[in-house]
């Protein structure tokens, strides 16, 4: 057999695999879960891509940003420029910035509330929590109400939530979970974050 042929005859093992197992899925008929997490960078940023694509197809997004505060990001002037995201920031920054707990508590669950108003409305397809998982680590907001707000959301609407440190909780009860590994990062090097990569 040549390698043409050793190739053809291996595609085809690969294909015939591939279609028996997408006769097997089903559709949930609902939206689903999605857990970026980990060390490594690019979580929002995955998230952001998700977004693209729901555009691409029509669909109603939403973002409700748990820290980020009022910064000027790319991703932000991108969105508003395009249109067709509803973006809540209701952070007040890094947790090392605000130092006042009192404060940073009522943002998260004011966050969390807008969240759950979102999730539960019917008018969204996805909907993105980014940085939540922070507000999780520092004890801004229990899990336990977040959960109940994703149980709450309507059946068409998909959630992505965001941030490092993902409690086993949310990873156990998602449908999907993507960990960001650290490899190599420019900050340790003494290189600040960068315009159009970074933010």
């Amino acid at each position: 057999m040549s390698d043409a042929d050793d190739y053809k005859a291996k595609m085809k093992a690969v294909q015939k695999a591939h279609q028996d197992k997408q006769r097997e899925l089903r559709d949930p008929e609902k939206g689903l879960v999605l857990v970026h997490t980990g060390n490594g960078k690019g979580k929002s940023s995955s998230a952001f891509g998700v977004i693209a694509r729901a555009l691409g197809w029509k669909q109603r997004v939403g973002v409700v940003q748990f820290v980020k505060g009022k910064w000027v990001t790319g991703e932000k002037q991108f969105f508003d420029a395009l249109g067709g995201v509803d973006w809540h920031m209701m952070g007040e920054g890094f947790t090392w910035d605000s130092q006042d707990k009192a404060r940073d508590i009522a943002a998260a669950e004011a966050a969390l509330a807008k969240a759950r108003e979102m999730m539960v409305s019917g008018d969204y397809d996805l909907i993105v929590l980014d940085e939540i998982n922070i507000s999780l680590r520092y004890d801004q907001i229990a899990f336990a109400p977040v959960l109940e707000a994703l149980e709450a959301r309507d059946s068409r609407t998909g959630v992505i939530l965001t941030g490092r440190n993902a409690p086993q909780e949310l990873v156990d009860y998602a449908d999907l979970v993507t960990v960001m590994e650290e490899v190599k990062h420019p900050y340790k090097a003494g290189i600040k974050a960068q315009r159009g990569v970074d933010f």
